[in-house]
């Protein structure tokens, strides 16, 4: 077993108590849930053949419709939380083999039972949208699912026969099991730096180094660790790719990137008018801010090993855990006191697990887990300033799900387009915060550190998902090499970075520890999206901070009821235009002018 990293506050670093959900795998409440699971799939699967039948006659089908949605909801209650305590659990112990086999049994489980309700959806999408529409006024309680039944809607023109839908539910828990190799297979790494080894979360940690040998070595060693790997990982995102192309061709979704708008309810023209702003402000960005840090730290070009380092060989400054909380606290109270208030409640409660162990997995996230329960945060909390902002994201994330949990589980399931917008608000909160308190060189190296953030969420996001979106068109011709992959990897990286960075031999490996293109093929571009929508909002914050805090509560409240459009609205926002994408990067580059005026 690898140590855990080193912090001095490494003791007051909380762990999770999942107990609240279930106090062990032995746990009769886990079958309980189970059991009740199915007595409400049960129920929903006697009302099937009824709601075409009910065509004709509104006030009947708004009811069944009502009360079918109602036992949907109930069962995904129940299976979200056994699935959340499965995932949440196993997250904390990658390399306890008893847990995987956990998880992927209860996916198996959970997965028969959704299964038998699969009609629902599909019988739904028979209606016509004028029946519906009938249905949901002639039965006043069942208008309040119209959100819902619009998502559902989406799928209409690409949903398959009854058969064929429950064969692909059938066979999802095998296919997840790439996934599971994915992760195991990067919980299991270590690099060999110097005389330690180094767990992947530690090791790139160690990018951040002040010391430039330290960070070479820790480039090379996850270099060297990703290729041995490599063959591996790189099976297991091909073999994902090919299962989503296959399904894709069923299912006659136009590009690979099709599925994840629908689930986003976002346009393609929007996307593509997000990354189309983002790649021409690759040259007055990222280019042109790796130009000036490279000539700060006295060099004409950096490393690659050298993007995310200090400034100087000065040890940066550290953040105890104390310290970070009330940071976070405070900037969330000064928006509003009930922000403040319910992210409290997270550090009150065993919710957050930040300590760094061997096991653990990378990473950070907010489980909501269902809207009758609460969410947990999951971090690796090792005392740096991004640590720091790391905390007030998945706060963000946890006050967001939240304040949207009244609306009940289907309700407050929120796209991927809105989801980030309170995370990386919150982020920003305590960026101002750090920044209004910073002088001289400390507020260079703040700056510096604020702008490869949104480096890191916008431009590399953006060539993240260019990247993905080369290799799902290449892979449709077949299976891809390591180098093959490595080499699209490269030039989209290297079109981002620019001249300034070079990409030093090792880097073509460095896709390979990228989860989110096993778990989630075309989810990062969200955080670019969420990134520049979030500096949109924090603006009109600064004209009117007062009439700003209830429409953003309101916002957050509504979980996934309102579209992306019809939830900016009322900030006078609208993101399907190119100009409001390239409104936000001129917010990053007025702080790269700041920077070189510091320079």
């Amino acid at each position: 077993m690898n140590a855990p990293a080193k912090f001095d506050d490494i003791d007051a670093l909380p762990q999770w108590s999942l107990d609240d959900l279930y106090s062990s795998r032995q746990d009769p409440r886990i079958e309980a849930d189970l059991t009740a699971a199915k007595a409400a799939n049960d129920a929903l699967v006697a009302l099937k053949d009824q709601f075409v039948a009910a065509r004709g006659q509104p006030a009947k089908l708004g009811e069944l419709l009502d009360r079918g949605i109602r036992l949907y909801e109930d069962a995904t209650n129940h299976l979200w939380t056994v699935g959340a305590y499965a995932g949440l659990a196993s997250s904390t112990a990658r390399d306890d083999a008893s847990w995987a086999k956990f998880e992927a049994d209860l996916r198996a489980r959970s997965s028969q039972i959704a299964g038998d309700s699969l009609f629902f959806t599909l019988e739904i999408n028979q209606l016509e949208d004028a029946e519906i529409e009938a249905a949901l006024s002639a039965h006043a309680p069942a208008a309040r699912w119209r959100p819902w039944i619009r998502r559902v809607r989406l799928s209409r023109p690409h949903e398959l026969s009854p058969d064929l839908e429950r064969l692909l539910v059938d066979k999802a828990p095998a296919v997840a099991n790439w996934s599971r190799l994915y992760d195991e297979t990067l919980a299991r790494l270590t690099a060999k730096v110097g005389n330690e080894n180094l767990t992947l979360p530690e090791v790139l940690n160690r990018l951040s180094d002040p010391d430039a040998r330290r960070r070479k070595q820790a480039a090379n060693a996850l270099a060297a660790a990703l290729a041995e790997r490599e063959p591996t990982l790189a099976l297991a995102l091909n073999t994902i790719a090919f299962e989503k192309q296959i399904e894709d061709r069923w299912r006659k979704y136009p590009t690979p990137a099709a599925s994840r708008h629908l689930a986003n309810e976002v346009h393609a023209q929007s996307v593509e008018a997000l990354e189309a702003a983002v790649v021409e402000s690759y040259p007055s960005i990222s280019h042109r801010y790796y130009r000036l840090k490279a000539r700060t730290m006295g060099r004409r070009q950096l490393d690659h090993w050298d993007r995310n380092a200090p400034l100087t060989s000065a040890e940066p400054r550290r953040y105890g855990w104390a310290e970070a909380r009330g940071m976070v606290l405070e900037s969330f109270s000064a928006l509003a006191p009930k922000f403040g208030q319910t992210a409290q409640v997270f550090f009150d409660r065993p919710w957050i697990d930040a300590r760094p162990r061997a096991g653990k997995q990378s990473g950070a996230y907010s489980h909501p887990v269902t809207s009758t329960r609460h969410p947990y945060v999951f971090m690796n909390y090792m005392g740096e300033r991004r640590d720091v902002l790391t905390l007030a994201h998945e706060l963000g994330h946890a006050v967001h799900q939240t304040l949207a949990a009244p609306q009940g589980t289907l309700l407050a399931d929120t796209p991927l387009t809105l989801a980030e917008t309170a995370s990386i608000f919150g982020e920003g909160l305590v960026f101002e915060r750090l920044l209004a308190e910073a002088k001289g060189e400390e507020r260079k190296a703040l700056l510096a550190g604020k702008i490869e953030d949104g480096i890191n969420t916008v431009i590399r996001q953006i060539a993240f998902h260019r990247f993905e979106t080369r290799f799902h068109d290449q892979r449709q011709a077949g299976e891809l090499s390591p180098d093959e992959i490595g080499a699209i990897w490269m030039d989209a990286m290297g079109e981002s970075l620019g001249p300034a960075i070079k990409l030093n031999p090792g880097y073509e490996h460095y896709w390979a520890y990228v989860s989110h293109f096993v778990h989630a093929p075309f989810y990062v571009y969200a955080y670019a999206f969420g990134n520049l929508l979030v500096e949109a909002l924090m603006e009109a914050r600064r004209k009117d901070p007062h009439g700003f805090t209830p429409l953003y509560e309101g916002l957050l409240a509504d979980g996934g009821v309102k579209t992306y459009v019809e939830a900016l609205a009322p900030f006078g926002l609208d993101p399907r235009q190119k100009s409001f994408w390239a409104s936000g990067c001129r917010s990053l580059e007025r702080l790269v002018d700041e920077f070189e005026a510091l320079v």
